[in-house]
């Protein structure tokens, strides 16, 4: 058996001090010192083996986070864990609570194309941070070789067509690793999908949109945004749907991990974890019926239902909600909403009731205690911390 545990990691605009990331937004020596030491003892409570971090737009910062969280897990570790003088050192709970240096870990950061270094217009990237290393260099996706063109269809009865959605390039990168975990290679995918803020159009010459002044406030213009905002959120969800699809033909374990901007049973969460097989598709209609008995065979049933789980991804929260009977799992909290948009999606590799499953999860860790609703005015915010919860899959791959 090999034990191991994979996390995500959204940290909210990671970067140096005094370095303007967003329009007017800075740390100071002293905040950024206390966004390095909250990270540093958040990575350290998760102590996981493979992290994927979102929102890093200065590798340099990461890896002095890294360095504090070694430093401090080192300390622990020489307080708290007995050598092999005594005679009570080989304990469970010691190898539990012993905390593991990232001092041989390979470190891979995908920085944004679209970061062009200028202050107050910064452009995240994000990492993957691995105990095990890399089986070969990590791919990062984002500029595409060729645009996505996406055909939209007429409704019936209109004479025109629906025209096309064009895609060049993402908002933010897709790191693809591939990760060698005991005697399996396990293909490991980080993104942070858009988000659901508005993208609005500036006409020529103006210095904003009409829709980001709310002294005048444009609701229709407003709603446009968003639905341009949902529409890149989904090309990139079918981007990365692609590319794991692609893992998956070769035979090959996947796991999915970052913040999707979107709940699980969202329609870009649905496009990257695939279809659920129905129960039986012996009674539907054949898509090419003519009669109407005409359905699929019981052969039939079975190939469609083998092909579309084959290609599905679990939900680490989802299996884990089902595992353990809690009802309550969240990652951000705004405006009263509490929800779930970081995720771990994983092949059926690790699904224990698949016949061939490669390993399973055993448990899920949520640290969210930090998270609060910036809508209630009774409720403490701190603008250094993360606005995401950390997710945490602990997974046992079999021998």
């Amino acid at each position: 058996m090999t034990d191991f545990t994979i996390a995500s990691f959204n940290v909210k605009n990671l970067i140096g001090a005094d370095q303007e990331y967003y329009r007017f937004q800075s740390y100071t020596p002293e905040e950024y010192a206390w966004k390095v030491d909250w990270m540093a003892d958040q990575l350290l409570t998760l102590d996981a083996d493979i992290v994927g971090f979102q929102e890093i737009f200065d590798e340099t910062a990461l890896r002095d986070v890294i360095s504090e969280a070694d430093q401090r897990g080192i300390a622990s570790n020489a307080a708290t864990v007995p050598d092999a003088s005594k005679r009570y050192h080989r304990r469970a709970i010691f190898r539990k609570i012993a905390y593991t240096p990232y001092t041989d870990a390979a470190l891979a950061f995908a920085p944004n194309v679209k970061d062009t270094g200028k202050p107050g217009a910064r452009r995240p990237g994000l990492a993957i941070l691995s105990r095990f290393g890399f089986a070969e260099d990590p791919i990062v996706i984002q500029k595409l070789d060729t645009p996505l063109d996406i055909p939209l269809t007429a409704l019936s009865g209109d004479t025109d067509a629906g025209g096309t959605y064009r895609v060049q390039s993402l908002s933010r990168p897709i790191l693809k690793a591939r990760v060698p975990i005991g005697d399996q290679i396990v293909t490991v995918f980080n993104c942070h999908l858009k988000s659901k803020l508005g993208e609005f159009i500036t006409p020529e010459g103006a210095n904003n949109a009409a829709e980001a002044d709310l002294t005048s406030y444009d609701a229709p213009g407003r709603a446009l945004g968003a639905l341009r905002a949902a529409l890149r959120r989904m090309a990139e969800a079918y981007v990365l749907r692609k590319t794991i699809v692609d893992e998956l033909a070769l035979g090959r374990p996947v796991m999915v991990m970052g913040d999707f901007n979107d709940g699980e049973h969202a329609v870009s969460s649905e496009i990257i974890s695939g279809e659920t097989p129905f129960r039986n598709y012996a009674w539907m209609l054949r898509h090419d019926a003519r009669h109407r008995n005409d359905r699929y065979t019981d052969d039939e049933n079975t190939s469609i239902s083998e092909a579309i789980d084959s290609m599905r991804l679990r939900s680490a929260e989802n299996m884990f909600l089902r595992k353990s009977l809690r009802d309550v799992v969240y990652t951000t909290a705004f405006g009263g909403v509490h929800e779930s948009i970081d995720q771990i999606y994983m092949s059926r590799h690790f699904d224990p009731t698949w016949s061939s499953a490669l390993g399973e999860m055993e448990y899920y860790t949520v640290l969210n205690d930090h998270l609060t609703d910036g809508s209630h005015p009774e409720a403490p915010y701190n603008k250094l911390a993360s606005d995401h919860g950390q997710i945490m899959a602990h997974m046992r791959l079999r021998s």
